[in-house]
């Protein structure tokens, strides 16, 4: 990352159906309520498009453009067409496009391979195995019931969104 300000990056990572979704949902305006000035990347391995066939901007990126801005004064959004077989972009290049300047905590969903603090979104009754005994970069985990794996790590209620924002806070020196 370059010399300019990045504010703190903090994953949430889970099998999928976990909800890892619903509980950065949850979250997000219990941060915003302390200040908190919010971005958030989400991972997908899925094929996606905010774009519509028949509207200016999907015309032009379908026209052949390989970059397409769309601007009003309340929101922009910036579109850009990569070639097919591209890798996965990693977190580091997705936090560079963010004006991190504007931002006091990047919030990410997914991404649980990269090398940042996590939280793990834990369910034992789902059966997956845990990620927390293989990456020392979770820092907490969040669960609806204790795990099957003894950890030394902080266990957060997922189902108490109040405590694991409260958690985050102290995490990032916020409280």
């Amino acid at each position: 990352m370059s010399a300019e300000h990045t504010p703190p990056l903090l994953a949430f990572v889970a099998a999928s159906g976990t909800g890892k979704t619903t509980l950065l949902e949850q979250i997000i305006p219990l941060l915003r309520s302390r200040g908190l000035r919010l971005a958030v990347i989400k991972h997908t391995h899925h094929d996606f498009d905010i774009d519509r066939p028949g509207k200016d901007s999907y015309r032009m990126r379908d026209a052949g453009a390989r970059q397409v801005m769309v601007a009003s004064r309340r929101r922009w959004a910036l579109l850009t067409e990569h070639p097919d077989g591209r890798a996965e972009p990693c977190l580091e290049e997705l936090v560079a496009a963010l004006d991190r300047a504007a931002l006091d905590l990047i919030l990410v969903e997914g991404f649980k391979h990269e090398a940042v603090n996590k939280i793990e979104l834990h369910r034992p009754t789902l059966g997956k195995p845990p990620l927390f005994p293989h990456d020392p970069q979770i820092i907490a985990v969040a669960c609806d019931a204790p795990p099957d794996i003894p950890t030394p790590l902080p266990l957060l209620d997922l189902n108490d969104p109040p405590a694991i924002a409260a958690f985050v806070l102290r995490h990032i020196g916020r409280q």
